[in-house]
């Protein structure tokens, strides 16, 4: 796996190198809900999207409430990239089922249905 950007205006370039047994281990470790992983097959016709987008309601929906740092995470690992669980991100935040409350480090999802 290699990572390029910037931290600040210091350039970053990270080579990670696993064996096969290191990246199943460190799959293990990260938490996907069950739900997720129930709607991840697409139905005829439905798109990859759209079984993202009902599994990322049920995460927030089954947590009731969660910060936004703790949901993007779930997102992430949800959608298997960064870019693909800020875009969920973004569209719960603008969803008529869900609140965005500001807390005191973050903002705070709440499920409303």
């Amino acid at each position: 796996m290699r990572i390029r950007g910037q931290i600040g205006d210091w350039p970053v370039d990270l080579t990670i190198e696993l064996e096969p047994e290191e990246w199943a281990q460190l799959g293990r470790q990260i938490e996907v809900p069950v739900v997720a992983q129930a709607a991840a097959p697409a139905v005829a016709g439905q798109r990859q999207d759209d079984s993202q987008w009902t599994a990322a309601r049920e995460v927030l929906r089954l947590a009731g409430q969660i910060s936004g740092p703790e949901l993007l995470d779930r997102l992430e690992a949800l959608a298997g990239s960064t870019a693909a669980g800020k875009r969920l991100l973004v569209r719960l935040r603008h969803s008529s089922e869900v609140k965005v409350e500001s807390g005191a480090d973050a903002p705070v999802y709440h499920w409303v249905g």
